[in-house]
């Protein structure tokens, strides 16, 4: 496949809708543009782990056995239960009357929240799985498209998400958001519970 059209696939994964997207708009909404930020960073940072097992062939190798992959994919189906359930119960406090208003929480936590959020997700790796596979080769050449393809895809999914939050937590926006932020973090949270209950129901 030419880098062009892996580009343009990569692209339309990355704005897809997913557990990463309902994340970062949480965190946005909940905490600020500050948090959405870093939990961009940590899920861009996470992509390095998916490139890193696609490249040595651990990821390929965890696919093929069952009892590997069915734990990762249970203990990601868990991480996004979590966070759902945590973000479902937080939305019934009592609300802000600021917009935008941080949390003063360390910002670690969000980049470590989005860092496991995408990096415990299988499906992530499949994806990498079957992309790099149709770059890697023996071929030193290749090699470096792969590592080229890598690095685009961590620049992208950082400035994809860092746009979302950064427009989630604008002044135009930020009036309108805050009127729903109870309904819109409850939303978030039921999307994140049942992102993680079908991953863990789907064969």
């Amino acid at each position: 496949m030419e880098f062009v059209s892996l580009a343009v696939l990569g692209f339309f994964i990355v704005i897809s809708p997913g557990a990463d997207f309902v994340l970062v708009l949480r965190n946005s909404i909940q905490q600020g543009r500050a948090a959405g930020v870093w939990s961009a960073i940590g899920i861009s940072t996470a992509i390095t782990v998916h490139i890193a097992y696609s490249i040595l062939g651990i990821g390929y190798l965890i696919s093929q056995n069952l009892f590997l992959f069915q734990c990762l994919k249970y203990l990601g189906a868990a991480y996004l239960i979590y966070l759902g359930i945590k973000g479902f119960l937080s939305s019934s406090h009592e609300l802000e009357q600021q917009a935008g208003m941080e949390s003063h929480q360390a910002q670690w936590r969000y980049a470590l929240q989005g860092w496991l959020c995408n990096a415990l997700n299988p499906k992530t790796m499949l994806f990498f799985v079957s992309i790099f596979s149709q770059v890697i080769s023996p071929n030193g050449e290749e090699m470096t498209l792969a590592l080229f393809y890598g690095g685009y895809m961590i620049l992208l999914h950082g400035l994809w998400f860092g746009l979302v939050a950064v427009l989630l937590t604008s002044p135009t926006l930020q009036t309108r958001l805050l009127k729903l932020k109870k309904r819109l973090e409850q939303a978030c949270g039921i999307a994140l519970v049942s992102f993680g209950a079908l991953l863990a129901t789907k064969a």
